[in-house]
């Protein structure tokens, strides 16, 4: 199906990152229990090329008319990598994650990370453009790229695959007081209020360890877990305290940010934070989850820690604020404003936009089993090296267990920096949820 069209605002802002900014793009990781072959793997993923319009299409043109077009887009291309240890996983996804996608060619790529030291062990790896999806979209493609490898391997024959219908651009989508001059209007209305925040607030960031150039810096990431028990625990825990999963993170990662830009000292810190919000459900018709596309948006609250602050009225005033920001129409001035975002930050590339950024799709509701391949566990990371200085999580909840991947723009932020960071976030957690009294300088 043709499919050619215009990119909208938000996907232009995401391709000029891709040529600009080294790589942005998105990569989902999946382990996998069962013999995956690569045979396999390749029909499947021919299929769902076949299926989805945006993955059987390549960006072309300057950055000034940037076009989503279909003839001439490649076979999603398809390697095997073999491992020894079930660790090294994560060198495949550095590896990914800090490879820039030729979008005039495709725009999505998968990795079959085989470990020899369990032979029915396996990892999926896809990397896509950041222009057509967003974490839950690479989620849900990989349920269905695991339907497919199980139809395969039964014996299935697969005669015929329905395209999905392309999605119109995002400016169609929004709210029908928000495109127009009117939507223009709201938007620079946004961005001056968000500026004014900024210089009412002056929150302070981790700022730079050292400062080289965008096109030199790599995205690195910090891989964490929590078991079922304690994942199950944080939840309950933040019922009983009035707040959300996302208040709780937020409140634990600008803890430790705090305490290392105070650095011991006793002293009031004002922090900001991003939240990612997805809109599938904000939108009229709500999109299904089966659409890929880049459908989240972002609120950014800010919070003056005192050395006294609670870590559960932190959470509590990121949710209240989170809350706030839904009521009125900033999730969708920031998608139609993307591209003017995105260009100042690239114009100021040694600031820090944000102290803290947090992306959580929640709890993912997806299968398990798919025959003989059952998915252990699944996650997802977005590459963001051209932003230094910024403490960056996405978080999974799947099976029960919470996965963090923290992700980092070296060398703005050493790795020794960021362990120390992500140590100090979860202990703070762990210790709010065993009824500590945790403060900022406790």
């Amino acid at each position: 199906m043709i499919d050619n069209r215009e990119l909208a605002p938000i996907e232009q802002a995401m391709e000029i990152l891709n040529r600009r900014a080294g790589s942005y793009n998105v990569v989902t990781i999946s382990r996998i229990e069962g013999f995956l072959n690569e045979d396999i793997l390749r029909q499947a993923l021919d299929l769902i090329q076949c299926r989805h319009p945006r993955l059987n299409s390549r960006i072309v043109g300057e950055l000034d008319s940037l076009r989503f077009e279909t003839e001439g887009t490649q076979r999603i291309p398809l390697r095997v990598e073999n491992k020894l240890d079930n660790e090294e996983w994560q060198e495949v996804v550095l590896e990914e994650m800090n490879e820039k996608i030729d979008s005039s060619k495709v725009l999505l790529r998968a990795v079959l990370v085989r470990i020899e030291s369990e032979s029915s062990k396996n990892y999926l790896l896809t990397t896509i453009h950041h222009a057509i999806t967003d974490g839950l979209s690479g989620i849900q493609l990989h349920s269905e790229i695991l339907t497919y490898c199980q139809k395969i391997a039964s014996g299935d024959r697969i005669s015929e695959v329905g395209t999905l219908p392309a999605l119109p651009p995002h400016n169609e989508l929004l709210p029908e007081w928000m495109p127009g001059f009117r939507g223009q209007v709201k938007g620079v209305l946004f961005l001056l209020r968000l500026k004014f925040q900024m210089l009412w607030n002056k929150p302070e960031t981790l700022g730079f360890e050292k400062v080289v150039p965008t096109e030199l810096r790599r995205c690195g990431m910090v891989h964490r877990q929590l078991d079922e028990e304690f994942t199950q625990q944080l939840v309950n825990t933040c019922r009983q305290e009035k707040t959300t999963v996302q208040g709780a993170l937020c409140a634990a990662m600008m803890f430790a940010a705090a305490r290392k830009i105070a650095d011991l000292q006793k002293r009031d810190v004002r922090l900001s934070c991003r939240s990612y919000v997805d809109l599938r459900r904000r939108l009229k018709p709500v999109i299904s989850e089966e659409n890929i596309s880049i459908l989240a948006s972002s609120l950014t609250s800010f919070h003056i820690l005192h050395p006294n602050t609670l870590l559960w009225e932190l959470a509590r005033n990121v949710t209240q604020q989170l809350e706030a920001g839904l009521k009125r129409d900033d999730i969708f001035s920031v998608v139609l404003m993307s591209k003017k975002i995105i260009e100042s930050l690239l114009s100021r590339p040694n600031e820090v936009p944000v102290t803290v950024a947090l992306t959580n799709v929640g709890r993912i509701n997806i299968p398990r089993v798919y025959g003989s391949f059952e998915l252990e566990e699944i996650s997802y990371i977005p590459a963001q090296a051209a932003f230094g200085g910024v403490f960056s999580a996405a978080v999974t909840t799947f099976a029960g267990k919470m996965i963090l991947n923290f992700m980092f723009s070296e060398p703005s932020l050493g790795r020794d920096t960021m362990e120390s960071l992500v140590n100090n976030a979860i202990l703070c957690l762990v210790e709010a949820c065993n009824n500590k009294v945790v403060t900022l300088m406790t």
